[in-house]
């Protein structure tokens, strides 16, 4: 099969890796790919906005599958664009992409499938969001609706607090992200990330992770995309993933079929590990970052089967997928300033020598110049991700990666995994 990947993050590395690795791949083709993928791939440079550019050149390039890495191709709706062309997609629709794309939308379908979640109010201005403040406790969860790259959440202390993330994102400080804002109750728990890989019809687990959101250690300081994961997440456990999927899943898929928009892809499910059960807190519609890596570094089932199956309605025909019982780890190496300003241009080398210690880089931020040097290019700049056969163990090849890259302007939390090693040596 040929396969076009589109994206250019460290999800897309990772998913280009794994892609790779199928014995039933003819050609893999990446837009517009980034360093990393392009050892895996041929890059490029297509705007992925260009609905007829990209169906052209999957005719042009006998493309079998498209496989749609980001979310926000799938909330401009290019998978409706690709399949009216008669074209193989992996990912959602427009219409189901909305789960992702407006935190209301879900919010108002949990409601109307009575799906556990947090209690909420959707907003649309912001006299109106201040006057549903007093509906809620401290502290309160503030939400721009749309797409804000993993940003547009502020878990307010005061009410003064509450009133300014408001004022911010009815401001603009999100874009048109704040156009409507959720305010949300405070919920008490652990978080957890569940995956599942359904066709509208069929639904299979496929694993689980915890993300570290915030830019500090000890998750300290304003969120980010995520420093760092690790996978498996072993609080999720077997009971409660089949809780996860019998009352937060299921309901969904069936929901989303019912009202005329069945779901294809995979869906990520962000869990509150509540006292009364777990509870979604919001959906993405595509695999995570950071998650997605080390996802693919435990999965052992060939990928392309797995996509073309849910592309091609017959997930319910193939093998469910299988993960090495290893855990996994990655950690974010990001760019000074980062979440704010990054420092862009800085010279990466050395990758070679950390991947001896067994580790696998994935570029997240990074272009090749015109003299083929390796520079960073955004905020999140390498993934450094390794398996092992502890949470530990994999945290400690991970870090004796890190510490073998050169890549003066940057950091990373020294602390990813920190609850699950704490869990596994308790």
């Amino acid at each position: 099969m040929n396969v076009l990947l589109l994206g250019s993050g460290g999800r897309e590395h990772a998913l280009a890796w794994k892609l790779a690795q199928s014995p039933r791949l003819g050609k893999l083709h990446a837009i517009p790919g980034n360093p990393g993928i392009a050892e895996h791939a041929a890059c490029h440079a297509i705007d992925l906005a260009d609905h007829g550019a990209v169906v052209a050149f999957c005719g042009e390039h006998a493309i079998d599958l498209v496989v749609i890495g980001p979310e926000a191709p799938l909330v401009d709706g290019l998978g409706d664009t690709l399949r009216g062309a008669a074209i193989s997609v992996f990912g959602p629709n427009q219409a189901a992409a909305r789960l992702e794309g407006s935190k209301g939308f879900t919010k108002d379908l949990c409601a109307r499938a009575g799906i556990p979640t947090a209690g909420y109010v959707r907003t649309g201005s912001e006299a109106e969001a201040l006057a549903a403040l007093g509906r809620f406790g401290l502290p309160v969860v503030i939400k721009a609706d749309g797409l804000a790259a993993g940003k547009g959440v502020v878990i307010a202390q005061t009410a003064q607090e509450a009133r300014d993330a408001i004022a911010d994102m009815f401001a603009g400080s999100f874009g048109e992200a704040g156009a409507e804002v959720v305010i949300e109750e405070f919920m008490t728990g652990e978080e957890a990330s569940f995956f599942a890989l359904t066709d509208g019809a069929t639904i299979v687990a496929f694993g689980s992770a915890q993300d570290h959101k915030r830019v500090g250690e000890g998750d300290t300081g304003p969120n980010t995309g995520g420093m760092g994961a690790y996978s498996p997440a072993r609080v999720l456990t077997p009971a409660l993933e089949r809780e996860v999927i019998t009352r937060i899943i299921a309901p969904t898929v069936k929901a989303m079929a019912d009202e005329g928009m069945a779901y294809s892809g995979v869906l990520f499910a962000g869990l509150m590990l509540t006292a009364e059960g777990p509870k979604l807190i919001e959906y993405n519609c595509r695999f995570g970052d950071p998650e997605c890596q080390v996802l693919m570094l435990r999965l052992e089932s060939d990928l392309v089967d797995l996509l073309s199956a849910v592309a091609d309605n017959r997930l319910a025909a193939i093998a469910p997928p299988a993960f090495s019982p290893e855990p996994a780890l990655t950690v974010v190496m990001a760019a000074t300033g980062y979440p704010g300003t990054p420092v862009k241009g800085s010279m990466i080398a050395d990758l070679p020598r950390a991947e001896a210690y067994g580790a696998k880089v994935f570029h997240a931020g990074t272009v090749r110049d015109d003299a083929g040097v390796l520079r960073a290019s955004g905020g999140r700049v390498l993934n450094v991700s390794a398996r092992g056969t502890s949470v530990r163990a994999a945290r400690d090849a991970a870090y004796r990666a890190v510490d073998a890259i050169d890549f003066g302007e940057s950091f990373c939390r020294r602390d990813i995994g920190w609850r699950e090693i704490a869990r596994e040596e308790g």
